[in-house]
């Protein structure tokens, strides 16, 4: 009855249901037994799903059809080819919709992931795919007041640039490097060279999607890709900019220590300079933040010839950021730039002592005054920082503030009499606060423990609002 519901020929809703029954009934069977029984069934049910990918009517058969893609990739094996071949066409026609091109897309690399011994075996269409996908990363609106936004939402996984980031990554992922960097290598330098900055942004961007995956095989030839990426940290479009910082930052992390040993010299000035893109918050901001990607794993010795630039870059940038605080409530690179010290100053140690006071007065005075509710996070990353500061400096430096310190931290706690609230950003970075606290004063710490306590027990007893839900 299913076989001949496929190829009913006259009744596409007959089809497009039968092949959601198909793949219901076959992600039941193991895999093995599918090949051996229903093989037959492979090609009428992709023309069944290939035609209701052209009607863009219900997307439910494709949706079912990525679902059979992820459990039983192997049995798609006969039709693969016919697969593969149908959805590059779709993902390049650009008058499908947008969210057509993705679902044939994540299809694609549900089988990758599920099979990738399989597809590697496919090498022909590597390449296409990651024209294809370097092609959705361009697709970019122009936002005129992008860089200057405070409050960032959450990335918008329904935008083809979020969509095709995300799948290079995972291709990356499943197939490795050395199946997929050649292809990434030979198509990112024309996007680089583009007088549009959405082709420049998105070969920046692909750098950063494909680190992790290609790892092994971007290793020998790191120094270069870096060089290649350096000369658009000063690009003249700000979204550029960030792409350059974020790929930078990228590898910072997927390749430490290597990356902060032999690239220090060429990426840390270019980073502290694009500091001072005061007109460009997020790009700002950004900077900062890779250089918390940098400095996390960076080795001692690297960061020191650098410490006296970097704070004073740094204390420059959180005073003119407090300033800002206080006349506008511009928060974003604030934030960034207390997580930023804290990272310096963790990596630092004893050497971020001399630099003690150049932050704390600062970063008392935020504490103390970042009450509103928007502006809990920020109080929570500065709470961060300072304990951070005062486990890298000791006890004999951090003591003459600690006892005011602690002071506003329970002040903090209790919300001004009132106890914090379960979602409240501030609760888990008092609790590793007060945990450093505990190691800088030691035994002096007793006082406080009966103040300290209570609450902190109370906050590990919330229960977080985790459901787990049954895929079928």
């Amino acid at each position: 009855m299913l076989f001949a519901s496929l190829n009913d020929p006259d009744h596409p809703n007959v089809r497009f249901s039968a092949i959601r029954a198909t793949c219901a009934f076959l992600t039941g069977l193991e895999e093995a037994d599918a090949k051996r029984h229903f093989s037959e069934f492979v090609k009428p049910m992709l023309k069944g799903v290939e035609d209701c990918v052209v009607a863009e009517d219900d997307d439910g058969p494709l949706k079912s059809f990525v679902e059979l893609a992820e459990k039983m990739p192997k049995f798609l094996r006969p039709g693969l080819d016919q697969l593969i071949e149908f959805a590059l066409r779709v993902i390049a026609n650009t008058n499908f919709a947008d969210n057509w091109r993705q679902l044939v897309l994540e299809l694609v690399i549900t089988i990758c992931e599920s099979a990738p011994a399989m597809i590697r075996k496919k090498e022909k269409y590597i390449a296409p795919l990651v024209v294809q996908m370097l092609a959705m990363m361009t697709d970019l609106e122009d936002e005129e007041d992008w860089a200057l936004e405070d409050e960032v939402e959450d990335v918008d996984s329904d935008e083809n640039c979020v969509a095709a980031e995300a799948a290079l990554d995972r291709l990356s992922c499943a197939l490795g490097g050395k199946m997929v960097l050649p292809h990434i290598i030979q198509a990112v330098p024309p996007m680089l060279q583009s007088e549009e900055w959405k082709y420049r942004y998105a070969g920046l961007m692909a750098i950063s999607a494909s680190a992790e995956g290609c790892k092994k095989a971007m290793e020998a030839g790191l120094q270069d890709i870096v060089l290649a990426c350096l000369p658009y940290i000063t690009d003249e479009h700000p979204r550029v900019r960030f792409a350059c910082c974020n790929a930078l930052g990228q590898m910072a992390t997927d390749f430490s220590p290597i990356f902060q040993k032999k690239m220090h010299d060429k990426v840390l000035p270019g980073l502290i300079h694009l500091l001072d893109d005061d007109a460009h918050p997020r790009v700002q901001s950004h900077t900062a933040a890779a250089l918390v990607n940098f400095f996390e794993e960076c080795p001692q010795n690297v960061l020191l010839p650098y410490l006296p630039t970097l704070c004073q870059k740094m204390q420059a940038t959180l005073e003119k950021k407090t300033l800002e605080l206080t006349s506008t409530q511009r928060k974003l690179v604030l934030e960034q730039i207390i997580t930023t010290i804290a990272t310096i100053a963790d990596t630092a140690e004893t050497h971020f002592t001399p630099f003690y006071p150049m932050f704390m007065p600062n970063l008392k005075y935020i504490m103390e005054n970042a009450n509103d509710k928007e502006l809990r996070l920020l109080r929570g990353k500065t709470i961060e920082c300072i304990s951070l500061i005062g486990l890298a400096v000791g006890k004999e430096v951090f003591l003459s503030d600690a006892e005011q310190i602690m002071n506003m931290l329970l002040k903090a706690q209790t919300d001004d009499g009132e106890e914090l609230e379960a979602d409240d950003p501030q609760v888990s970075y008092m609790i590793s606060a007060w945990a450093r606290m505990c190691k800088i004063i030691g035994p002096q710490f007793t006082a406080y423990l009966p103040v300290v306590m209570p609450p902190l027990l109370r906050a590990a007893q919330i229960k977080p609002e985790i459901a787990l839900v049954d895929s079928d």
